[in-house]
C-alpha cells in the first residue's frame, strides 16, 4: 500500500463574506498576497517532511476559487520534483479538456519526470462541472475533448523515432516531437480520477489506474465495474495497484484531539459545495443517466443544496458538508483518531471494498494550522504507515508498469 498527502491549498481568509458562491465570481481583492505565499510555502514544507517520511505527495487544480488556490500543477510538481528526493509525486491532476495545447502539458510531463529521476506519476481529469465557465470550454463535447487531449499527451510522451502529426476534431498539431522524453517509459502512470459508472468502465477500457474521491463504501460498485470490464477486456483480473481512494485524516495521541483536527480539515467540505446553481450543471456536461439520478435524488447542485452525499453503514444517507465527524467516519469519508483508530478504519475499509492500493489522505484543508497538520503527519508515518505496509505489501514494478 500506498499513501499520499494531498492538500487543495485553501485560503480561509477567503471564507465567512457571506458570498453566493467561493468560486467563479469571489473578487480576488479578498486574496493577500502575502498570505497566500505563506500558505503555499507551510503547503510545500509539508510535502517536504513527507519526503522524510515516506509519505508521498499529491495535489490538484482549481482556478478562480478561494478553497484551492493550486492553478498551475505544474509549478507545484516542478518545485517538488526538485526538492525532494524519494517520494512519488502525482499532480492529480490536470484538467486536459479546458487547457488550449495538450503537447505542452506532454512535453511539461515528460520534463519534471526527468528532473524527479522518474518519480512522477500523473493524473488527467476531466475537470468539475464549475471549471468550464472560466475556461469558456463547450460542455456539449466536453468529453470528446477530454479524450482527445489524453491520447495527443499519452502519444507525444511515448513517442521515439521523430517528429509526428495530429489530425484530431479539436487539436492539430505539425512536428510533435517533445524534448525530453520522460524519464519513465513508455510514460508516467497515468490516473484518472472518477465517480460515475460509465466513466469507470472506460478508465478501465483504457487500462489506466483509477482513483475515486470521497465515495466511501460505494467504492466498491466502481472497482467491481472496473475488475469486470477489465477481464471483459481479455486482460487478468486487476490488483489492488491500480485502485486510489481519496479521504480526510487526522491523527493524534487521543481521539478528541483527532476529531478536533478533523473538524478543521471537515472545512474543505463545509465550502467546497459553496458554488452558484449556475455554474453547476452546465447543459451537455452530465450524462441523461446522470442527470436523472440527481433528480430522483431530488438534491439541488450548487449553493443552493450544498449537498455532497454519502452512505453510513446502516445504509443511511448522510450531507458529507453539515455531517457530524462520527458520521464521517462510519462512511469512510474521514479516518480520524489514536494511531490504532486510523489504522483499524483503514484495514476495514480496505478489506471491504477489496483492496486500495494508494490511498491519496488530506491531512491538511479548510482551516487545518500548519503545526497541527505536521504531527498528525508524524504521527501517521510513525505508529500507522509501517502496519499498513507490512499488512498490506506494495508491488512497485506492477504499480509501475501502469
Amino acid at each position: 500500500m500506498e499513501v499520499f498527502h494531498f492538500s487543495e491549498q485553501p485560503y480561509p481568509e477567503g471564507w465567512g463574506q457571506g458570498l453566493e458562491s467561493l468560486r467563479n465570481t469571489i473578487p480576488n481583492a479578498l486574496c493577500d498576497p502575502k498570505i497566500a505565499r505563506q500558505i503555499y510555502m507551510e503547503r510545500q514544507d509539508e510535502w517536504a517532511l513527507c519526503d522524510e517520511l515516506g509519505i508521498n505527495v499529491a495535489f490538484n487544480e482549481h482556478h478562480c476559487s478561494s478553497t484551492c488556490i493550486s492553478a498551475a500543477p505544474e509549478v507545484t510538481m516542478s518545485i517538488l520534483a526538485r526538492i525532494t528526493k524519494n517520494v512519488q509525486i502525482l499532480p492529480i491532476g490536470f484538467q486536459i479538456a479546458n487547457r488550449p495545447n495538450p503537447l505542452l502539458v506532454a512535453e511539461l510531463i515528460a520534463m519534471a519526470d526527468v528532473i524527479s529521476g522518474g518519480r512522477l506519476q500523473v493524473g488527467l481529469v476531466k475537470g468539475a462541472p464549475f471549471e468550464l465557465s472560466p475556461a469558456n470550454s463547450n460542455p456539449g463535447r466536453y468529453m470528446e475533448r477530454f479524450w482527445e487531449a489524453h491520447d495527443l499527451i499519452l502519444k507525444a510522451l511515448s513517442t521515439r523515432d521523430g517528429p509526428f502529426n495530429f489530425e484530431g476534431e479539436f487539436f492539430h498539431y505539425r512536428q510533435a516531437n517533445i524534448w525530453p522524453q520522460p524519464w519513465q517509459q513508455p510514460h508516467p502512470p497515468i490516473w484518472i480520477p472518477t465517480g460515475s459508472p460509465e466513466s469507470t468502465a472506460e478508465v478501465a477500457r483504457r487500462g489506466h489506474n483509477l482513483v475515486v474521491f470521497l465515495a466511501g463504501r460505494n467504492l466498491k460498485k466502481l472497482y467491481d465495474i472496473y475488475k469486470k470490464t477489465t477481464v471483459e477486456m481479455g486482460r487478468p483480473m486487476p490488483g489492488p495497484e491500480k485502485f486510489g481512494y481519496l479521504s480526510l485524516c487526522a491523527v493524534a495521541e487521543t481521539r478528541e484531539k483527532a476529531l478536533q483536527r478533523a473538524h478543521d480539515i471537515h472545512g474543505y467540505l463545509r465550502t467546497t459545495t459553496i458554488i452558484s446553481e449556475a455554474f453547476m450543471n452546465p447543459p451537455g456536461y452530465m450524462s441523461v443517466d446522470g442527470n436523472v439520478k440527481w433528480l430522483r435524488m431530488g438534491v439541488a447542485r450548487g449553493r443552493a443544496g450544498n449537498h455532497y452525499p454519502a452512505t453510513m453503514k446502516d445504509g443511511t444517507v448522510i450531507n458529507q458538508a453539515t455531517a457530524t465527524m462520527e458520521q464521517l467516519i462510519d462512511a469512510n469519508i474521514l479516518f480520524a483518531g489514536t494511531p490504532d483508530d486510523v489504522y483499524n478504519q483503514m484495514c476495514e475499509f480496505t478489506d471491504h471494498v477489496g483492496g486500495v492500493g494508494s490511498h491519496i489522505m488530506m491531512f491538511q484543508g479548510g482551516t487545518m494550522p500548519h503545526a497541527e497538520a505536521t504531527d498528525s503527519l508524524k504521527m501517521f508515518a510513525r505508529d500507522v504507515l509501517p502496519r499498513l505496509k507490512e499488512r498490506y505489501p506494495s508491488n512497485p514494478a506492477v504499480a509501475k508498469a501502469a
